[in-house]
C-alpha cells in the first residue's frame, strides 16, 4: 500500500526487529484500517527517502512529523530502530512490540538479511544499486550492523542483544501503551489493543523468508553482472591490443 497523500501520522508504531512477522503485521494493520503501514519494502520502493533514514542512522535530527505524514502505521526496519523518537514524535500512537522465540529468530536472521550482506559481490557491489540496494544504504549506515550485522557469528551474544532490545521496549514504552505480540497469537490481542472488531478474514501469514531469499537472488544476478562486465570487457580490449 502506498503513502496516502494526505496529513496522517502513524497510529500505530512497531517496535520489532526485522525477521519477527513484521510482514505480517504490515498487512493485518492494513487490513485493521490503520495503513498504509511502512515496512523497508517501502525504502525499495521510495529511493528519494533514503538519505532521511541514512541521516537518522548517523545520529541527525529528523523531522519526523513531516518525513512520515502520509503514513498510518510503521513496522519492521528501519523505522524499529527509532521507535523511541517514534513514540515521542507521536505521544497519542500505540506501540507494537512484534516477538519471536530467539533461536528461531537468529536463524531466520541468518539464512535472510545477514546472507544478503554477506553474499560475494552484494557486499561491495548491492548499496550502490538504485532500489534494489536502499536497505543496504539504510542499514548500512544504521548501529545494527556494527554492533548485530558484522558479528553474527557470534550468536550467544547476537541472541542477547536481541532480546536486550525486547526488554527494552518493554522498559522504555508505558504497559498500557504497548502491546508485546506474536503474530501466531493472531488478531484477538492485537484488535483488541487496538479498539477494532476481528476481522472475518484470517490473519495474514507471510512467509517474507522466501520473498527476501528471491531479493537476495536477484541481487547477487545483477551484483555479478556488473562485476563481471568490465573485467570481461578490459580483457577483451587486452586481447584486442596485444
Amino acid at each position: 500500500m502506498a503513502k496516502a497523500e494526505d496529513g496522517r501520522t502513524p497510529r500505530v508504531i512497531g517496535a520489532g526487529w526485522g525477521r519477527t512477522g513484521t510482514a505480517s503485521l504490515k498487512l493485518a494493520l492494513e487490513q485493521l484500517g490503520f495503513g498504509p503501514c511502512h515496512h523497508m519494502e517501502e525504502v525499495i520502493k521510495n529511493p528519494p527517502d533514503v538519505p532521511t533514514w541514512v541521516a537518522a542512522a548517523r545520529g541527525e535530527k529528523i523531522d519526523w512529523k513531516t518525513f512520515l505524514r502520509g503514513w498510518g502505521a510503521t513496522s519492521d526496519f528501519p523505522s524499529a530502530l527509532f521507535y523511541r523518537e517514534l513514540a515521542e514524535t507521536f505521544p497519542d500512537a500505540k506501540v507494537v512490540l512484534t516477538v519471536r522465540d530467539s533461536d528461531s529468530w537468529y536463524e531466520s536472521m541468518r539464512t535472510t538479511i545477514v546472507d544478503s550482506l554477506r553474499r560475494f559481490p552484494n557486499r561491495f557491489i548491492v548499496k550502490y544499486l538504485p532500489y534494489i540496494g536502499a536497505p543496504a544504504r539504510v542499514m548500512g549506515e544504521s548501529s545494527l550492523k556494527a554492533k548485530v550485522m558484522d558479528r553474527f557469528d557470534d550468536k550467544p551474544a547476537i541472541v542477547a542483544q536481541f532480546e536486550a532490545h525486547n526488554e527494552e521496549v518493554k522498559r522504555v514504552v508505558a504497559a498500557e501503551r504497548l502491546l508485546v505480540f506474536d503474530v501466531k497469537q493472531g488478531w484477538s490481542p492485537l484488535c483488541s489493543f487496538l479498539g477494532v472488531p476481528v476481522p472475518e478474514a484470517d490473519f495474514p501469514r507471510v512467509n517474507d523468508a522466501k520473498q527476501f531469499q528471491s531479493y537476495t537472488k536477484r541481487a547477487t544476478i545483477v551484483s555479478w553482472v556488473l562485476l563481471l562486465v568490465p573485467i570481461l570487457g578490459l580483457a577483451a580490449l587486452l586481447r584486442w591490443l596485444l
